[in-house]
């Protein structure tokens, strides 16, 4: 659906000079009047610091999440300089928006926290079959978080306050069709053009460098021929899964674990309805809706006196198109499956009630539950793997929890050497040999991280030779590591590196061969010369590249459309030249109603992300927020 527009939404957003603005909470919003007292400040909003132990500490928690969420995640895409600066981005955003809240005096009534939570699939599947709560699972599910029901509750309260700062402007945006075919049509836009490509391979064989040629070359870019730094090192490692392995675990501890958890172990239930809807129409009158609700409370009043008339009555007055003609049958389905309202009062019936008046989004049901199908309970025998696992994770990273603080602490207080914080948490120190600045591509241990080789690779620790500080190397790891000898980067000698210094210059050399010979075709073409050698013209769009090299399409799009035909000569680098003749536009043509709707929906989105953007930089501004560590690759930055 709508593929050609986010296959191209990079371009298109460029082209509308919109960013879609990322989502303000993103894993939920917990403590923010608690600051850490440790560390230097990395951020500062409303006049608080964010110092850098709350930064990393967001951080590990928002990488176990997402590692929880998406096992298959690359662990190097969580322990990027990128990620970890996206992370202080977010406790920016969120304390941005906590401060407006906080002074707008935005509230979140009883009533509202408590459709969230009923609509949280997580508390759901904690109520029993008359659809009251088990508050003794709820609060052991949220002790396993370090947090009570009071914790928790007021963190969901927060949370959906401060929603309240940005949802109204995310729900203003609107594009009418004029707006998206005026923005989408000129996107879209197609040329007729003819190219010719002057590959740099195809010069190389006239390329033929002498010794001092080569020498020269040499000598003028001995910086493309180093051999890298490289050092040994010991580490220490703290994994959480090599704690999994070692925990014991207590009998009654499994038992209890077992009662507890049996009905969720041992599978879903699953529960057939049937139902009559009546929906209310959008932007129905009070008395409108007081029609439609005599309505409903008449047939309800019919089938309780008479049950056996449900699938009649369901056929004759149901607006659900897809069961009225089945008799309101919805067939069997799980929790998670229909709105909250509607699932709430299933769950809480009994095999051939029948429901009150029941409203939803859709309109007023009246639901009769037909059957319950719960899966048999498994013995304790049979889930005692499944709980063992999960006992142990739990355990484990509790440990693990408790002995990073001992190993950060450790590694910092005793920098001459790691056998102390070994011997303390019965570690084992590792060694390495030839470790180098740049992980191997695809190595995923401890020592590819990237921030370990940044703080090993620092002067303090090369010259030093003291502890890095702990690190998280992701997947519950902590690493700490000193270099033992530091082997400087030197220059490769050049009967070392003959046989690249010549495939490098042979390659520069017949790049500008190719330029060379592309801008005096250019020339002669623009001068009337037959332009045969440039072929048949082809139609090409951001939707329909044709294979052609991106900044080839990108100055074609860009010919002035008032100046064409036009002549466009495209420095393609070590690749060579191309010279475009762009002929003229073709428009994009009429777009059918589905699509039309999709695109107006898309750029109305857009439109939305822009002013929620624009909202939140003003918010910014109000609020004194900046970041005062550079962002990865810059050299300074202010906050996003």
């Amino acid at each position: 659906m709508f593929d050609s527009i986010r296959d191209h939404k990079k371009y298109l957003m460029g082209f509308l000079l919109i960013l879609i603005i990322p989502s303000f909470v993103l894993f939920g919003v917990e403590g923010y009047t608690r600051f850490s007292e440790g560390g230097e400040a990395v951020a500062t909003v409303d006049g608080k610091d964010i110092k850098r132990a709350d930064w990393e500490q967001a951080h590990r928690e928002e990488s176990q999440r997402l590692r929880e969420s998406m096992p298959g995640i690359d662990p190097a895409m969580l322990d990027s300089d990128e990620a970890r600066y996206a992370t202080l981005e977010r406790m920016v955003r969120d304390r941005v928006v906590a401060a407006a809240a906080q002074n707008l005096k935005l509230y979140t009534s009883d009533q509202r926290l408590a459709r969230e939570l009923q609509s949280n699939p997580t508390i759901a599947a904690m109520r029993r079959p008359d659809g009251s709560l088990d508050v003794e699972a709820y609060r052991q599910l949220l002790s396993r978080q370090g947090m009570t029901p009071e914790m928790f509750e007021a963190s969901v309260r927060a949370d959906l306050s401060q929603r309240q700062v940005l949802q109204s402007v995310l729900n203003s945006g609107f594009a009418s069709n004029a707006m998206a075919r005026v923005s989408l049509d000129a996107f879209f836009e197609k040329r007729q053009l003819r190219s010719k490509t002057f590959a740099a391979k195809d010069f190389a064989s006239r390329v033929n460098p002498s010794d001092a040629d080569i020498e020269a070359f040499y000598q003028q870019n001995q910086a493309l021929f180093q051999a890298a730094e490289q050092a040994d090192v010991e580490y220490l490692v703290l994994d959480a899964a090599a704690l999994e392995k070692s925990v014991a675990l207590n009998e009654a501890d499994l038992r209890s674990y077992y009662e507890q958890n049996v009905s969720q172990l041992s599978g879903a239930e699953e529960r057939r309805a049937s139902h009559i809807l009546l929906s209310v129409p959008a932007g129905a009158t009070p008395e409108q809706k007081a029609e439609v609700r005599k309505k409903a409370e008449d047939l309800l009043a019919q089938v309780k006196a008479d049950p056996s008339k449900f699938a009649e009555l369901a056929k004759a007055n149901s607006q659900d198109p897809g069961s009225a003609p089945n008799g309101g049958d919805l067939d069997f389905f799980g929790r998670g499956a229909m709105v909250p309202p509607f699932e709430q009062a299933v769950f809480a019936l009994k095999k051939g009630e029948i429901s009150n008046l029941v409203e939803s989004d859709f309109g007023l049901h009246i639901i009769q539950l037909t059957d319950i199908k719960a899966p048999p309970q498994r013995s304790f025998a049979e889930l005692r793997p499944q709980i063992e696992e999960a006992l142990r994770k739990q355990q484990a990273q509790r440990q693990f929890a408790e002995a990073a603080d001992t190993f950060t602490n450790m590694v910092y207080e005793q920098p001459d050497s790691l056998q102390p914080t070994a011997e303390r948490l019965k570690l084992q120190v590792q060694t390495a040999k030839g470790l180098q600045r740049t992980p191997t591509p695809g190595d995923e241990g401890v020592l590819a991280n990237r921030r370990l080789l940044e703080a090993l690779f620092a002067p303090e620790s090369t010259s030093g030779k003291r502890n890095t500080e702990a690190i998280d190397a992701g997947g519950n790891r902590l690493v700490s590591a000193r270099v033992v000898a530091y082997h400087p980067a030197r220059t490769l000698s050049l009967d070392e590196v003959r046989d690249q210094v010549r495939a490098r210059l042979v390659a520069q050399r017949a790049a500008d061969l190719a330029r060379e010979e592309g801008e005096k075709q250019l020339a002669a073409w623009k001068g009337g010369a037959d332009a045969a050698a440039l072929g048949a013209p082809v139609t090409a769009s951001r939707d329909a590249p044709l294979n052609l090299d991106p900044r080839v399409l990108d100055a074609a799009l860009s010919a002035d459309p008032k100046a064409l035909p036009a002549w466009v000569g495209v420095n393609l680098g070590e690749q060579g030249y191309a010279v475009v003749q762009v002929n003229r536009v073709v428009p994009r043509g009429d777009v059918d109603a589905q699509r039309l709707a999709q695109e107006v929906q898309q750029v109305s989105q857009w439109w939305s992300g822009a002013e929620s953007l624009a909202y939140y930089e003003t918010l910014k501004a109000r609020y004194k927020a900046s970041i005062k560590v550079p962002r990865p690759g810059a050299a300074t930055v202010a906050a996003r």
